[in-house]
């Protein structure tokens, strides 16, 4: 079908208008233009949509079923228009699990006032590149260092790994630290795609034998609510996503969580120096 973006707006126009009249002056084109143009979709889609009347035109059944799918179609296509206009003027920050912490707030704020005439947009989206692949942010927040070699990361910052267990977990309710060799003694949940958990964390003889696998930051923490296993994390996930039944506490001797950047290496967005150096600025207390 050769049908395209016009002939849609003709078509909607003059069933809002009831007219064809009315619809090419609201198009500020001829009546003979929207006439013509409508009468190309017809021949495209194989049925009439719009039958005169003494006072102007009505949607015929088919009409009735396109028209809904045509306003879909327009509004789709305004709000690419919208994102084509707006994407140098908003930096879309994506991310998984969690964003960054304390520091997320302050840092909108920060950037609300230095760069006037700039959006920072946080994006949370479950993957492991916190939506950079799929395309829905241009930054994303990861915790560990990329793979696919298009993209490309910077260090900002380290975080405290934190142990999340079930809140009346016999063994630890009380407890105010915990160290990793204690943690290897338990069911460990992790989520192999964007968590910050693996067997790596351990020397080999004294890994954790049980692992559970978890999809989402959601599930994670369901899954330690029912007292399935414990799990350790970036302090930053308490900060998003505290929960009721899930208690978090230090790793008395827990490696720390590097906080990185990440972007595509052959794309650079506007902004990223000044949100690297934002970014760095907060995580190190300046």
């Amino acid at each position: 079908m050769a049908w395209d973006l016009r002939a849609l707006e003709f078509f909607v126009a003059a069933a809002d208008a009831g007219s064809f009249t009315e619809a090419a002056a609201r198009l500020y084109v001829s009546q003979a233009a929207v006439s013509r143009t409508i009468a190309t979709l017809e021949h495209d889609v194989g049925d009439r949509l719009l039958r005169r009347v003494p006072r102007g035109c009505e949607l015929t059944s088919v009409g009735q079923q396109v028209l809904p799918q045509a306003r879909r179609v327009l509004a789709e296509a305004e709000r690419f228009t919208d994102f084509l206009t707006t994407r140098h003027g908003v930096l879309r920050l994506g991310y998984a699990w969690a964003a960054l912490g304390v520091h997320t707030a302050p840092l909108q704020r920060q950037w609300s006032t230095e760069r006037t005439g700039s959006t920072l947009q946080l994006v949370r989206h479950n993957s492991p590149t916190g939506g950079l692949v799929e395309g829905v942010c241009d930054v994303a927040v990861i915790r560990r260092a990329p793979e696919d070699p298009r993209l490309d990361s910077v260090v900002v910052g380290l975080e405290r790994r934190l142990v999340a267990f079930a809140s009346d977990d016999e063994r630890w309710a009380r407890r105010r630290v915990i160290t990793m060799a204690e943690i290897a003694e338990r069911t460990v949940i992790v989520d192999p795609r964007s968590g910050t958990t693996s067997s790596d964390l351990w020397p080999q003889a004294h890994a954790p034998h049980d692992y559970l696998e978890s999809t989402d930051v959601d599930h994670w923490l369901d899954a330690i609510a029912a007292g399935r296993g414990v799990g350790t994390t970036a302090e930053a996930t308490e900060h998003h996503h505290s929960r009721h039944g899930v208690t978090f506490r230090p790793v008395k001797d827990g490696p720390r969580v590097p906080v990185r950047l990440a972007w595509w290496r052959d794309s650079v967005p506007s902004g990223l120096g000044d949100l690297v150096d934002a970014v760095t600025r907060l995580y190190s207390g300046g």
